[in-house]
């Protein structure tokens, strides 16, 4: 891979966003190789937890703007064109979006600015720890346009509406401390070093849970996000039937009683009608 760098140990998947010099940012390459990583992950699990991590003075410097009077052009001259920008608006979406629907947790660790489409990205993650000198900014508002990967989506999921509202319309930068305390990064660390640490351990935490319970939660917390209680509560009720295993509860429990690691199936490969 050319923008990132994957490695996988001790059942946690670690993708790092590798050109500092560029600041991270994300053009046609970042998409396209972002996408096929995510797709392999979801469809082979090879982990039980997928840790995002940057590179340089910033996490990402958001979209490469050089993308629009390059490699990609928006036709705004006819409503054929414009139209045209929808599909491909779903198709970055819908790489984000394999954040979220992974069948692992995401948990994003973000050193310096985090910064227009990059908002868009580690909202879309499960977790998020930072260095004390990190910031948010939902940039698009300062270049002349409405973010659209889904930070206005998202946002308002993990923060206070009106908080997003100022964000958004003023594309002012919100600081590490102030994220912490609104509760859209779980902890923030002094050095870059550290908050790794602390984010590996957190994604090693994780790995030795069940998978499957693992899988189970992630799609009940995202349910319940979006429908009412009544709708999660009987949501909740059909997935449990469909996770529930005496054995795993039992080796679970033992392994408890016995402080030591337990022992789950992992998740298997998935198989769909076109690899047949």
């Amino acid at each position: 891979m050319h923008c990132f760098s994957l490695n996988i140990e001790h059942d946690v998947a670690h993708l790092v966003l590798n050109q500092p010099d560029a600041f991270n940012t994300m053009g046609p390459t970042f998409w396209r190789e972002l996408d096929e990583v995510l797709t392999k992950l979801h469809k082979e699990a090879p982990a039980r937890a997928l840790l995002i991590s940057s590179t340089g003075k910033h996490f990402s410097a958001g979209m490469a703007l050089e993308t629009f009077s390059g490699a990609i052009q928006v036709d705004d001259q006819s409503p054929q064109g414009r139209a045209a920008l929808f599909d491909m608006l779903t198709d970055m979406q819908a790489t984000f979006t394999k954040l979220e629907t992974l069948r692992m947790p995401v948990i994003a660790a973000i050193q310096g600015g985090c910064i227009g489409g990059a908002v868009d990205m580690v909202s879309a993650c499960c977790l998020r720890y930072a260095t004390a000198d990190a910031f948010f900014c939902i940039q698009e508002i300062n270049i002349g346009m409405v973010a659209d990967v889904g930070t206005l989506q998202r946002l308002p999921k993990l923060i206070p509406l009106a908080l997003v509202k100022e964000l958004a319309y003023t594309g002012r930068r919100m600081a590490a401390a102030k994220a912490l305390a609104c509760g859209l990064v779980n902890e923030v660390f002094e050095t870059p070093e550290a908050m790794l640490a602390g984010a590996l351990q957190c994604a090693r935490e994780i790995a030795a849970k069940p998978p499957v319970a693992i899988w189970g939660t992630k799609q009940a917390l995202h349910y319940a996000r979006d429908h009412s209680v009544d709708d999660a509560l009987k949501q909740m009720g059909w997935l449990q039937g469909v996770v529930w295993s005496n054995q795993q509860v039992l080796e679970a429990v033992m392994a408890l009683k016995s402080k030591r690691a337990g022992k789950f199936a992992a998740l298997p490969v998935l198989q769909g009608f076109r690899d047949l």
